[in-house]
């Protein structure tokens, strides 16, 4: 399995690890922007096509998330499929480097699901620079869990209608990185924050911030803001329609499992800030910090900005009728001028 194969997109490439023997999928969706960036996951699947279906779906979203942070650059995306019993991790990021290097720089990577900053410095020094995210130590911007969640309350703040989340009964599902962080913010402007996580060991982390913890199903939970902080495919048209919030909004990636679950939620009268916008204050981060010659200050401010982009899409979306899904392709088209 070495090959080059073309898609809805520009290039997908996949191989198996010359060292790991580890299927690997990079996806660039489009370059017309700038070179393609998005992260690099790796974690089990049942099967590598199943990986390659990721990662297409995930470049898509990668390229409609930069011309909305309106930054230049196009959407890719690497994926890793772990075997169940797993890889040597120095091999497998080699073989990552290896499968990014031989893309010319049509593609840079960061971290994602399963991978690390120390990974993208080992990926950073085999693949040409072409990674991001560095620890600060090695030139680069450290984690992007802070950014992503200052972008995740950007979104939020501008979804909520009075502007504060104090006195707001919130769920966050998943409590990870970004997670933990947005909860910790949630929690210090006065919300009522109740969280759940596959992994019970974190109960009392989250209990000792002043968090509420249930293994409930917060989808179907009366909440003011749902926040989706885990994995994506959270919302059905079923659970869609048994949904208890008024607004959802969080980081995870392709929370839709089809566009359709859009049009449930608008209906119901749900409004649903879409990923592509809520999740993209690690990238605009780090590719401000690291390649495009941002400070500190500039690059916050961008973020932060996020909400003045979840503005436009609502108020798009309230004007046509439409779902804030269509609302955000149609922005991203005319920032791209393609619509």
């Amino acid at each position: 399995m070495n090959r080059t194969e073309s898609f809805e997109g520009e290039v997908l490439r996949v191989v198996r690890g010359t060292r790991s023997g580890v299927p690997i999928a990079v996806a660039i969706h489009s370059t017309e922007r700038g070179p393609a960036i998005g992260g690099c996951r790796i974690k089990p699947y049942p099967s590598w096509r199943d990986g390659v279906d990721d990662a297409l779906r995930l470049s898509a979203a990668m390229t409609m998330k930069c011309a909305l942070a309106g930054l230049p650059y196009g959407g890719g995306k690497t994926v890793a499929v772990l075997p169940a019993e797993g890889a040597r991790r120095r091999d497998l990021i080699a073989d990552i480097a290896e499968a990014i290097s031989a893309l010319g720089g049509r593609y840079r990577t960061g971290p994602d699901i399963g991978s690390t900053s120390e990974d993208m410095a080992e990926i950073h020094r085999l693949a040409h620079g072409w990674a991001f995210c560095r620890p600060e130590a090695q030139g680069g911007s450290g984690t992007s869990s802070a950014a992503t969640a200052r972008g995740v309350l950007a979104a939020l703040r501008a979804g909520v209608a009075p502007g504060s989340v104090a006195g707001s009964r919130v769920g966050v599902i998943g409590f990870g990185s970004v997670g933990r962080l947005v909860c910790e913010s949630l929690l210090a402007q006065g919300a009522d924050v109740v969280v759940t996580d596959v992994d019970g060991e974190l109960r009392p982390v989250a209990e000792q911030l002043g968090a509420s913890w249930t293994t409930a199903d917060l989808v179907r939970e009366r909440l003011d803001v749902l926040v989706p902080a885990a994995t994506g495919g959270l919302l059905t048209a079923e659970s869609a329609a048994a949904c208890g919030a008024s607004l959802i909004v969080g980081p995870a990636n392709n929370q839709l499992v089809a566009d359709e679950v859009a049009t449930v939620l608008r209906d119901r009268g749900i409004t649903w800030i879409p990923d592509v916008i809520a999740s993209a204050g690690g990238i605009i981060h780090a590719v401000g910090r690291e390649e495009l010659g941002w400070d500190e200050a500039a690059a916050n401010a961008k973020v932060d900005a996020i909400a003045d982009t979840t503005s436009a899409v609502l108020s798009r979306a309230r004007e046509r009728g439409s779902t804030t899904v269509r609302a955000a392709r149609e922005l991203a088209a005319r920032l791209t001028g393609t619509g």
